[in-house]
């Protein structure tokens, strides 16, 4: 197997590491600086690859959905029955983990910039068609399995995304009413709405 480049390393961390710090302090009170540090390099590395904050941002939201998606390639791909699989995806995107909390903040973070940056909205736009044509092919899946009730799958897919987004972002903000497992219980309540 080839081995990874240097400076892709290089990249990868400082893109690691800009995520972290979004996802501490928000994006506004960012600065290369703290990436730098972060990163165990200096600002000059960062500039190296990105030449301003603006850049970095855009990168770091696009690696961030990246690993999203690598982290549940296993889900997707696996041979189990299409409601089992839709199930652990759902279940998947829980912020009951220190690195789905961390991807959470950053996409919070995402959605805040973007209400003021047409690149970024651009870049939302990709990144939800991704996600709803994942979770349309599942539900599409299990219509065809006979496992899901028929109907428009995207718009399935579009109800899921949204509440989960939605719950997620309550959970994040520490809500007494909606916890991790009450977020659990009500994403599985309304999947078995959804089973045939």
């Amino acid at each position: 197997m080839p081995r990874v480049s240097v400076e892709a390393e290089r990249k990868e961390q400082i893109l690691s590491a800009a995520c972290e710090v979004i996802a501490e302090i928000g994006f506004k009170s960012l600065r290369i600086a703290d990436v730098a540090k972060r990163a165990r390099t200096s600002t000059g590395t960062v500039h190296y690859y990105f030449d301003t904050k603006r850049d970095l941002m855009h990168a770091a939201f696009e690696w961030n959905f990246s690993r999203s998606v690598d982290r549940r390639r296993e889900l997707l791909d696996a041979a189990e029955p299409p409601s089992v699989r839709l199930r652990r995806f759902i279940d998947s995107y829980l912020p009951s983990d220190d690195e789905t909390i961390t991807a959470w903040n950053v996409w919070a973070e995402l959605w805040i910039e973007a209400l003021h940056d047409p690149d970024l909205q651009e870049l939302n736009e990709q990144v939800y068609g991704e996600w709803r044509r994942m979770v349309a092919a599942i539900v599409r899946d299990g219509q065809d399995a006979g496992e899901f009730r028929e109907g428009d799958a995207v718009v399935f897919a579009n109800a899921l995304i949204g509440m989960v987004d939605g719950l997620s972002l309550q959970v994040l903000m520490g809500s007494r009413a909606m916890t991790v497992e009450r977020m659990r219980a009500v994403c599985d309540q309304v999947l078995t709405q959804f089973l045939s």
